[in-house]
């Protein structure tokens, strides 16, 4: 797949799926904007690419430095045609237990960015796609993750309706991972007092019996974001291992 001369825009793109993917971007030949508050991993990231990647600073949960961005890459790059919204943090606690504060806190990063990084990117997109990274949390849900579960469903929602509002010249999609190896999976499992118990459950719980790379996620968002693709829209893709897909217990012995 090649992407010379197209321009994408990845959010949290410093580590993780969204490192990954604007690794593969790079690598097919587009030119990358991460927007990240992660400046020295962005940058290590971006480096051997030279000047086809670019990181701005952007709290892409805030409206004022998402606009200036966009206003960046106008400025710099005229349009857009990928954007890959996949900043997002994970938090536990139920809803009795959430804080407003939390609860805020959470749907701002994890579903907010994505809204206001589709506000300012669409109007820069003659033709284009949007890929947002949910979770197969968006499906199904596990104790003690109201706000994060919460979040990723309301992506799908916003998926499908920029899909219908934004057609034909945009298409919207969903990549929705199970567990996959990233930064975030390894704060998430430290929380535990015995966190190699943890991971065993967790590689456990796909018939893969094991977590995703974060470089398999980013071949899914390199293909939906190129023109073999061209047809799909309105649609989320799980990338999950099986996880869910047994009645627990029903396990062959």
């Amino acid at each position: 797949m090649d992407f010379t001369g197209k321009t994408a825009v990845v959010t949290g793109g410093a580590k993780g799926i969204g490192g990954a993917a604007a690794t593969r971007l790079l690598e097919s030949g587009a030119l990358v904007v991460v927007l990240d508050m992660d400046g020295p991993r962005a940058i290590e990231r971006l480096a051997p690419f030279g000047a086809r990647g670019r990181f701005i600073r952007c709290d892409v949960s805030k409206s004022d430095e998402v606009r200036d961005a966009f206003k960046q890459i106008e400025a710099e790059y005229s349009s857009v045609t990928i954007l890959v919204n996949n900043a997002g943090i994970q938090r536990y606690s139920t809803v009795s237990e959430t804080t407003e504060e939390e609860w805020d806190y959470v749907m701002d990063v994890n579903l907010k960015s994505a809204f206001l990084c589709a506000k300012y990117c669409i109007p820069l997109m003659k033709e284009g796609v949007i890929i947002h990274v949910s979770s197969v949390q968006g499906f199904m849900t596990q104790h003690n993750v109201a706000p994060y579960t919460t979040s990723k469903t309301g992506m799908l929602g916003l998926m499908r309706s920029i899909a219908v509002d934004y057609a034909p010249h945009v298409r919207s999609v969903a990549v929705c991972p199970g567990s996959v190896d990233t930064p975030m999976l390894r704060w998430s499992v430290n929380q535990s007092p015995d966190p190699e118990a943890v991971l065993r459950e967790v590689r456990q719980m796909h018939l893969t019996e094991r977590m995703a790379a974060p470089a398999e996620v980013a071949n899914l968002i390199l293909y939906l974001a190129s023109d073999d693709a061209a047809f799909i829209t309105g649609q989320a893709f799980r990338i999950d291992g099986g996880l869910g897909l047994t009645i627990p217990g029903s396990k062959r012995a």
